[in-house]
């Protein structure tokens, strides 16, 4: 028998949490290895019992593990997660118990095998999962990552402090939606072979972006 692995290998993920990069990520796309879910159909149930071996949850516990485990780069939803126990409970691999009002999960020695029984199976999964976040944190993702990082760093940390109707956060946003449109237009050129304008500068609108 192989040791269960404890580290799931993923990386720390992408700033702000799951939910906002899940939404963004999990819409599919035209590039290579875009994937318009994480899972395929019963696939998730095997992830779900790996989590729970681990330790007992409740329902969001293992909707926040599944974020914290794979990154930020994927939330399952309500409706995914609670018919999946649901289905694992009926077929007897795992049960629920009522602990200060809430329903907590726990593996069955059932399950446990069921899970040792498609080992291979989960271990497919988990290294398929694996390589989609390293493609959504890897190589130029990685570096759009960091440099979306420090903008919003850069500019959340400092724009707080104004008041709401100083001047400057008109400017940073009017400087943002240029930065926005900047940017589509470089995927769209970069989908077509061509070169998108800078204006002469990296930030739209010249050198304010610093000055913000």
């Amino acid at each position: 028998m192989r040791n269960q692995r404890d580290d799931w290998g993923f990386g720390p993920g992408f700033p702000f949490g799951g939910k906002m990069w899940s939404g963004i990520f999990n819409t599919g796309g035209r590039g290579p290895r875009r994937r318009s879910q994480m899972f395929e159909s019963g696939e998730v149930k095997f992830v779900i019992l790996r989590l729970l071996k681990e330790k007992p949850r409740h329902g969001y516990e293992i909707i926040k593990a599944l974020e914290e485990k794979m990154g930020g780069c994927y939330t399952p939803s309500a409706g995914t997660v609670y018919p999946t126990l649901q289905l694992l409970e009926d077929e007897g691999y795992i049960k629920a118990v009522d602990t200060d009002g809430k329903k907590v999960y726990h593996v069955t020695p059932e399950g446990e095998r069921y899970l040792e029984e498609h080992r291979d199976l989960l271990d497919e999964i988990l290294e398929r999962v694996r390589e989609t976040v390293r493609d959504f944190t890897g190589g130029g993702i990685g570096e759009v990552q960091s440099a979306f990082a420090h903008l919003a760093a850069v500019t959340f940390k400092k724009a707080w402090r104004r008041g709401p109707d100083d001047p400057a956060l008109k400017q940073v946003a009017e400087i943002l939606r240029k930065a926005a449109a900047q940017i589509e237009e470089a995927l769209a050129a970069g989908q077509q072979g061509g070169q998108p304008s800078t204006g002469g500068h990296p930030y739209p609108g010249g050198g304010a972006a610093g000055q913000a």
